[in-house]
């Protein structure tokens, strides 16, 4: 178990018994390309997470040590100043403890060792967890209350210093979730409720299509908001009131469809009516039905490929496979999109025979080989005992 890992080198290396924080990862069920326009989503965290072992020191520092992809330790001052690293995560962390001087938050000295088991780059939003459970020890070490909003908000600073322009759900999902449940944050006034997940006899697993296309990314993702962006100017001209895609409506798109460009207007439909599928997979989830969250989940993919144009032919595949197997109720690509994984519910009595065939007909397909995890949806940052 890593976090006794964890435990065990921090108290053979510190000489004290730390306090351990948990910081999980997240999925997001339905809702994807929603949250920058001021929409709905429907994240979950889950039981894979970063793990933090941290205690107070008397040296007027903070060291960080991690045995994870990167080995390193990184000293910061309570000043800021550092030594050179050349560790990705020390950014986050001097990011973190950027902001909090500025904010005249009393730092103290801690010494903190972490590591986990959230696949990197899987789309499980390991970035949301680095932040949020370091400024979460750093109030348990320094015993001053930071508001889990709050910390979301410090965190997502963080990120956008380091030059990723993100938006709140993967924070809020981190800090907020709770076991069994999954999060309903409305992107528009941060307000948020928790919906039963109420699937037994049902398992969620992840398949990651191991393709990325890095260079898609940042561009057609730019491409994307600036179609949603020339919808709002188009219809704010009737509709001064308008601010975000989240109040227009399909009516407002076919108002407006002869002054808009094609595309522009297929994306904006995509946005629309994937709030639409937020709010249904909030009732399907509640009533427990769990064909009908498996169509959710379908009827999203498909937008994503066919309207949003931002799946690629391996996860296509992925999904096209799971529609064809019995036992698995529904997939669709999750996160940013041109490549990484997809999230898949399926019947846990066959679970086994059912990944097995999916990752065989993959492979025959694309031959490439794709990994799976096992997920179950479980608490936001919290002291893990």
């Amino acid at each position: 178990m890593i976090h006794k890992e964890i435990k065990s080198y921090f108290t053979e290396n510190y000489n004290s018994q730390p306090i351990l924080i948990k910081a999980p990862g997240r999925i997001n069920l339905i809702g994807e390309h929603t949250d920058y326009n001021e929409g709905l989503v429907l994240p979950a965290s889950i039981e894979k997470g970063i793990y933090f072992a941290v205690s107070g020191n008397d040296n007027n520092n903070i060291q960080i040590e991690t045995f994870l992809t990167q080995p390193e330790k990184i000293v910061f001052q309570l000043s800021g100043e550092h030594e050179k690293f050349t560790s990705f995560w020390g950014n986050y962390f001097k990011a973190i403890i950027e902001i909090l001087i500025a904010k005249k938050y009393p730092l103290k000295g801690m010494d903190c060792v972490f590591g986990g088991d959230i696949p990197i780059g899987s789309g499980l939003s390991s970035s949301a967890a680095l932040c949020c459970g370091f400024i979460y020890a750093i109030t348990k070490v320094s015993d001053k209350e930071i508001s889990r909003e709050d910390i979301a908000l410090i965190a997502q600073e963080a990120e956008h210093k380091i030059g990723l322009n993100c938006g709140l759900m993967d924070q809020y999902a981190v800090l907020f979730g709770k076991k069994g449940n999954a999060f309903f944050l409305d992107c528009k006034d941060l307000s948020h409720s928790y919906i039963p997940i109420n699937l037994d006899g049902y398992s969620w697993v992840l398949v990651n299509s191991n393709i990325k296309h890095n260079l898609a990314v940042d561009s057609e993702y730019n491409k994307r908001r600036v179609s949603c962006e020339n919808i709002v100017k188009e219809v704010q001209k009737n509709r001064p009131e308008i601010t975000s895609l989240r109040d227009v409506t399909l009516q407002d798109l076919v108002t407006v469809k002869n002054d808009v460009s094609s595309i522009d207007a297929q994306r904006a439909k995509y946005v629309i009516e994937e709030n639409n599928r937020v709010r249904k997979m909030m009732n399907v989830l509640t009533e427990g039905n769990a064909y009908a969250v498996g169509d959710v989940l379908k009827e999203g993919h498909w937008a994503m490929s066919k309207q949003y144009e931002i799946t690629t032919a391996e996860l296509d595949a992925l999904v096209k496979i799971g529609e064809n197997l019995e036992g698995v109720v529904g997939s669709r690509m999750m996160g940013g999109g041109f490549g990484g994984c997809t999230i898949n519910l399926m019947k846990t009595e066959n679970l086994d025979f059912n990944i097995k065939s999916m990752l065989e007909q993959y492979k025959d397909q694309t031959d490439i080989d794709a990994e799976y995890y096992h997920l179950a949806i479980d608490d936001g940052v919290k002291v893990f005992e």
